[in-house]
């Protein structure tokens, strides 16, 4: 989980801000693609929780992007961010 910079989501027929992403790989062949399951969530009431899930969907990485991630979540959560317009704090 990281946080980013706030942005509204409309659900359920309200806006709402979404101040976190969430993602967890779904799939990787160890060759050359996998894909990530992510969520845009807002803060729980406790400090570092989650509350509710305003969005969510799946981002692939394939190619040079895949070839260049060691498997490190900095790598993975910035890429996400990118490909969903996102600004990480």
């Amino acid at each position: 989980m990281k946080p980013i910079q706030p942005i509204q989501i409309w659900k359920n027929g309200e806006s709402q801000e979404a101040n976190l992403l969430n993602a967890y790989i779904i799939n990787d062949n160890l060759e050359n693609s996998c894909t990530f399951y992510y969520q845009l969530c807002s803060s729980g009431e406790q400090p570092d929780t989650i509350g509710q899930s305003l969005a969510e969907g799946n981002v692939s990485m394939s190619g040079e992007d895949y070839l260049g991630w060691t498997g490190d979540n900095d790598y993975a959560f910035s890429y996400i961010a990118e490909q969903l317009n996102l600004t990480l704090l």
